[in-house]
């Protein structure tokens, strides 16, 4: 009887020892790694360019050092990039008729776009040629932007392609949210797009806005010709210190906390009434991702748990690998192919010109 007794009692302790750690695990955000895409891998470049991840590394610290705003540049980038089209880096390709053409791209930093360019150059110099596509690079840079900013580290998987075509505009239009979107559109735009993502994965990508700037223009619907009612007051006249009419052309930091730093700030503000975009502050109003908002603002190492998984889910989504798409040896352009009626020398009716670095010609 002593003997049974003792394997109840250690059978009840055990039960509560696992329903404890399962709630410490929901509080803190844990979520199994998402799985590595077909044709990713964590050492794609360990045999032709073993030091690839250390250069951009190395390489985002002294640029971010020197200029801290590239961080959010960069972390924009691919973001814009991902959502639009897949991770192809399709957003760098500079054509008039280009993504970063449209409406949602035109504040890009263009000094984000140049430090993609001065990486490929230092990474082709290391590794004899373009070997690291620049939607990998992209990727990493990004990654490396948020360590540098006091963000969480995380392992990202590499190989992917670069895309010869990029999106239309109305393309770009439907695939990145406005800064007026409310939760039930911006989750309607993870649906359409059928990019894998949930709205646990909204709320913690929507954490990057704890680093960089917006536009007056952005949100001045939320002060003019009335106050938004989710907006905190004193929040509100402070924001119109700085933008005090419609059509004022300056910026304010996203985060009113913390402005460049990575960290749980951005949802203290959201819970306080005090996200500067609608798309920001629905998150907290709307009961579907409320809760997750309200665990990253009592936890950072829930947020953070979370950023990790869902950029790598993000930095996924529609990669081309393989023998799909290119290597850009200029992530400006796509590698120049040149028609050719020779067949002489059993040459296809197309080939790769390596040293061009033009659009792509058929």
């Amino acid at each position: 009887m002593a003997r049974a007794g003792t394997s109840r009692a250690a059978a009840a302790v055990a039960l509560v020892v696992a329903v404890l750690c399962a709630s410490a695990a929901a509080e803190a955000g844990i979520t199994r790694p998402p799985p590595v895409a077909r044709g990713l891998s964590f050492n794609f470049y360990k045999k032709t360019c073993p030091n690839a991840e250390a250069l951009v590394r190395g390489f985002v610290h002294d640029a971010i050092q020197r200029d801290v705003g590239l961080a959010a540049g960069l972390l924009r980038l691919h973001f814009h990039d991902c959502f639009v089209q897949g991770c192809d880096a399709s957003l760098l390709l500079d054509d008039e008729h280009g993504e970063q053409k449209a409406l949602p791209n035109l504040t890009l930093r263009r000094e984000a776009i140049t430090a993609i360019n001065d990486i490929r150059d230092r990474l082709d110099k290391a590794c004899g040629g373009p070997v690291v596509s620049c939607a990998d690079i992209l990727t990493l840079a990004a990654r490396d932007a948020v360590v540098e900013r006091g963000g969480p580290r995380y392992k990202v998987p590499l190989g992917r392609r670069d895309n010869v075509n990029f999106a239309s505009h109305d393309e770009v239009n439907k695939g990145l949210p406005s800064p007026d979107a409310n939760v039930g559109a911006m989750l309607e735009v993870l649906r359409k797009g059928n990019l894998g993502l949930d709205a646990t994965d909204l709320v913690a990508l929507s954490g990057a806005h704890t680093i960089g700037l917006s536009h007056c223009t952005s949100f001045e619907n939320r002060l003019f010709p009335r106050q938004d009612s989710t907006m905190d007051a004193a929040f509100a006249a402070q924001l119109k210190q700085t933008c005090p009419a419609k059509g004022v052309s300056r910026t304010t930091p996203l985060d009113v906390r913390t402005s460049d730093v990575f960290d749980k700030m951005y949802f203290v503000n959201l819970v306080n009434r005090q996200g500067l975009l609608t798309s920001d502050q629905d998150l907290f109003t709307e009961a579907r991702t409320r809760p997750a908002v309200q665990r990253f603002a009592r936890s950072q190492n829930a947020f953070f748990r979370q950023f990790r998984v869902s950029m790598v889910k993000m930095g996924q989504i529609k990669v081309l690998t393989g023998d799909q798409g290119q290597v850009r040896r200029n992530c400006s352009a796509t590698n120049n192919l040149m028609r050719t009626t020779s067949t002489a020398a059993g040459l296809p009716w197309w080939f790769v010109v390596p040293e061009a670095e033009t659009s792509l010609v058929f």
